[in-house]
């Protein structure tokens, strides 16, 4: 593997940058789009996030199957990205062009093409990139260091996406917001795809059969209780993304325009403390130290549920931030360390197939959020913008805080069960 510049943290951290501008610009106001502007039912939109995730099933292992078993001049997961890559512009602007005069049933539609679309291009990228982490970084140290690196551009990438999308949208409407991030996105992975040079290595491992990759993968039990315990703490990435405008609005009470101070107090405090877990990582056992970000995390929730007013609301985004850091940082090297454990069983380097079946259960977060956001509003009252009920305060404080802390509880009791040993992910 070649090294310096071309394949250096910094650059790999492109293609995170890349992606979660209007990763998180989707997740945080998609919801907020279709129900309290366009007034789609809640019922509806909890439809079409079902779904696209069932359509996620399906195509997510496929496409890390056939990425492992690709082999050209280019890489295994470069020309999977570079040709995803136009069409996840495309699909993100679609997410969010509503054309005007849908009828309830005709904004439906809209939304399920939409969302089947964007998830289907974003998992051929989202794979391929994922796969790339523990191909290129295959020490501790450098993996910690890699991951640090990745989650400080994934913060600023947050940053963007939460805090500005409030402001663009405000400015250009919500189909010039998509156009610009589209064309964000697009000279972001270009300079990405420049940057980065596969593993010769890890392309000359043979790769397994479809049936025996599969196999070998759903039999590993530590790789599925570190992701089902991850999949309840991703939940809360986003319902607290795509809760924090409505929260804003019945909670805080505050407008609009200072949304962007509300999400910029949990993002900035992120990037300083993104540093802060690199250390804590660096001197513990991988597996303890993720433990303990999910424990943070659990904790750092509390405070939102007494915010109100936006200063109030910016002090408990700020406890947010430091259990978040946590979060972004310690999962992708235990997902490296039960990679290279799999490596040493099989002989075979299954990082396509493992990316694909980890982001399907974790983004098993997607339903679950889906659902939460369906249960509680039913039971206080809310259907939507038109229609918020009599008590919506309540019921974003309860999205925004009592739920998250219960799915981090959930994780917690999980990841007590992932034994993986305490050096094994020592060089």
């Amino acid at each position: 593997m070649k090294t310096g510049a071309k394949n250096s943290p910094a650059m790999f951290a492109l293609g995170m940058l890349a992606m979660m501008i209007p990763s998180q610009a989707f997740s945080a106001f998609y919801s907020y789009y279709y129900v309290e502007k366009l007034g789609l039912g809640l019922g509806l939109a909890t439809i079409a996030r079902t779904v696209f995730l069932v359509w996620d099933a399906v195509n997510q292992p496929l496409i890390g199957y056939w990425s492992d078993r690709t082999d050209t001049k280019y890489g295994r997961r470069r020309p999977w990205i570079a040709a995803a890559a136009p069409l996840f512009m495309l699909s993100f602007i679609l997410v969010f062009s509503a054309p005007s005069g849908l009828s309830e049933s005709g904004l439906f539609w809209w939304l399920l093409f939409a969302l089947i679309f964007y998830e289907a291009v974003a998992t051929v990228i989202w794979v391929n990139y994922g796969a790339l982490f523990p191909e290129l970084y295959q020490d501790h140290a450098l993996r910690a260091k890699a991951s640090a690196v990745q989650q400080g551009f994934q913060i600023v990438a947050l940053l963007i996406g939460s805090a500005a999308t409030p402001l663009l949208f405000d400015a250009l409407g919500f189909g010039g917001m998509s156009v610009a991030y589209a064309l964000l996105f697009g000279v972001l992975m270009f300079w990405f795809l420049r940057s980065v040079e596969e593993n010769e290595e890890a392309r000359r491992a043979p790769p397994l059969p479809l049936r025996a990759a599969f196999r070998a993968t759903l039999s590993n039990q530590p790789f599925w209780l570190f992701n089902i315990a991850n999949s309840f703490a991703q939940t809360v990435n986003g319902l607290l993304s795509s809760m924090i405008p409505f929260y804003a609005k019945y909670v805080l009470r505050i407008p609009d325009a200072q949304v962007t101070v509300l999400l910029a107090s949990i993002f900035v405090s992120v990037i300083p403390l993104v540093a802060v877990w690199y250390r804590i990582v660096k001197r513990m056992d991988p597996v303890k130290a993720w433990r303990l970000s999910l424990l943070a995390y659990g904790v750092s929730v509390v405070p939102l549920w007494f915010g109100q007013s936006l200063w109030t609301g910016v002090a408990a985004g700020v406890c947010v931030g430091f259990g978040l850091a946590g979060f972004l940082v310690t999962p992708p090297i235990v997902a490296g360390m039960i990679i290279d454990l799999d490596f040493a069983q099989t002989g075979s380097r299954r990082e396509g197939v493992y990316t694909a079946v980890s982001g399907f259960i974790t983004r098993s977060s997607g339903l679950i959020s889906a659902v939460a956001f369906w249960i509680v509003g039913m039971l206080f009252g809310y259907e939507s913008g038109d229609n918020p009920g009599p008590n919506p305060e309540t019921t974003f404080r309860t999205l925004i805080s009592a739920v998250p802390f219960g799915l981090i509880a959930v994780s917690v009791v999980v990841s007590q069960f992932v034994k993986l040993g305490e050096d094994a992910g020592q060089a």
